[in-house]
């Protein structure tokens, strides 16, 4: 049996937490944290068919939270309509306090393809939002590039989409979409379509990307490793629609955390309860 408290998980006797989640919290246990995202009773529907229903959740400000869950469980719907893109069936959406509904403009996308400007060079296809916000380029030039450094992208400059491999086209893409310093960032399986090996490497350059400022990052993937490896906390979305209600976990792993603690037994246990959760809400509650 789960307990709930307001920290999400329950301490064990050692004040280690054990790897057991508990449900989404109630609004009352939400009251006195300090909200980036405010997921409440979310719904959609297309064509009368359900897609999401009643999921609710929260990402404090700073924090780095996954979404994962089984194939069509409405994950990248989830975060359509966080960014306002789509409107929900019933539920709400609060960002920041205020109720998204329209399109963010403080927010950032990052999709599983990169999205690149095949006549753009790397520089130009990282200034391209910037220069449809009506800003100078030239001003985001030196931050433009800083954040390529950063990536690992240093001397590819004034290379085109086509001269990169896929793993250094997203890496361009993120630059992109953290040049405007967002107030949300929100990713969609943008490792989806890498090899293991590229897509661990990938994992640990946006920690290294993400902890220069901490965004509230949003990200859904399918990897369980990735999600444990990155996250602060991970909401588990329930495979049946409407069966059971969404799960969120705490991550309470150090940071910055290295390919070693791949290995460490902490990492291993929170990885096999994700995996638990996915299939259990699968399957769903026992008739």
């Amino acid at each position: 049996m789960r307990a709930h408290d307001n920290s999400l998980l329950s301490h064990g006797p050692e004040g280690r937490a054990p790897a057991r989640p508990v449900r989404s919290p109630s609004n009352s246990d939400r009251a006195s944290a300090s909200l980036g995202v405010s997921v409440e009773h979310l719904s959609k529907a297309f064509r009368g068919k359900p897609a999401v229903s009643d999921i609710s959740f929260s990402a404090r400000q700073n924090q780095f939270v996954s979404i994962v869950g089984p194939s069509g469980c409405g994950k990248s719907t989830v975060l359509k309509m966080i960014a306002g893109l789509i409107e929900p069936t019933s539920g709400s959406v609060l960002v920041n306090g205020g109720k998204v509904a329209a399109p963010l403009r403080n927010a950032s996308m990052v999709f599983q393809a990169p999205v690149l400007m095949p006549w753009r060079t790397v520089l130009g296809n990282v200034l391209f939002c910037i220069e449809m916000r009506g800003d100078s380029a030239a001003k985001y030039r030196g931050p433009a590039l800083d954040l390529i450094k950063l990536a690992g992208l240093r001397g590819f400059e004034n290379h085109y989409p086509h001269q990169l491999s896929g793993g250094m086209q997203q890496r361009v893409s993120i630059c992109r979409a953290l040049l405007v310093r967002p107030a949300l960032l929100l990713m969609d399986e943008p490792f989806g379509a890498l090899d293991v090996l590229t897509r661990e490497h990938m994992a640990f350059e946006l920690q290294k990307l993400w902890s220069i400022e901490r965004y509230t990052a949003l990200f859904v993937t399918h990897s369980i490793t990735e999600a444990v490896l990155l996250s602060d906390s991970i909401v588990v979305m329930p495979g049946m629609v409407g069966r059971v209600p969404a799960v969120t976990m705490e991550i309470d792993l150090p940071r910055p955390r290295d390919p070693a603690i791949m290995k460490d037994a902490r990492f291993i246990e929170l990885a096999a309860t994700v995996r638990e959760e996915i299939e259990a809400g699968w399957v769903g509650p026992p008739a």
